[in-house]
C-alpha cells in the first residue's frame, strides 16, 4: 500500500504559479500527476521514474510544469508556471504505475485525494 496527500493547490490568475506537494509513504518506481476537469477523463499529466529521474510530460503542459521529487522527504512536485484557464482541474499524485509515458488513469493504482487548482482569466 502507498498513501499519497496532495497539497498546495489554490486559485490563480492566468500567467500565475503554483507548486503542488504529494506526500509519499513511500516510492514507487512510476509516480506523477494526473488532472481531471469536470466532465473530462482524467489525464496524465507528469511522470517520473523515481530511481532514474526520466520524466514525461504531456504536451499540453511542456515547457510550463516541472515534475520533481525530494527523496529525504519521499515527496513528489508539480511546478506549475505560466498557468492557463484551461489548466483548472483536481489534480491527482499517483503512485505504483506501470508506464512512464502516456499514462493512463489505469496504469497507476494509488491515488491521493486531490488538490484544485482554479485558474481564472
Amino acid at each position: 500500500q502507498v498513501q499519497l496527500v496532495e497539497s498546495g493547490g489554490g486559485s490563480v490568475q492566468a500567467g500565475g504559479s503554483l507548486r503542488l506537494s504529494c506526500a509519499a509513504s513511500r516510492y514507487t518506481r512510476y509516480m506523477g500527476w494526473f488532472r481531471q476537469a469536470p466532465g473530462k477523463e482524467r489525464e496524465g499529466v507528469a511522470t517520473i521514474t523515481t530511481g532514474g529521474g526520466s520524466t514525461y510530460y504531456a504536451d499540453s503542459v511542456k515547457g510550463r510544469f516541472t515534475i520533481s521529487q525530494d527523496n529525504a522527504k519521499n515527496t513528489l512536485y508539480l511546478q506549475m508556471n505560466s498557468l492557463k484557464p484551461e489548466d483548472t482541474a483536481m489534480y491527482y499524485c499517483a503512485a505504483g504505475g506501470l508506464v512512464l509515458e502516456a499514462p493512463t488513469e489505469t496504469d497507476f493504482g494509488y491515488w491521493g485525494q486531490g488538490t484544485q487548482v482554479t485558474v481564472s482569466s
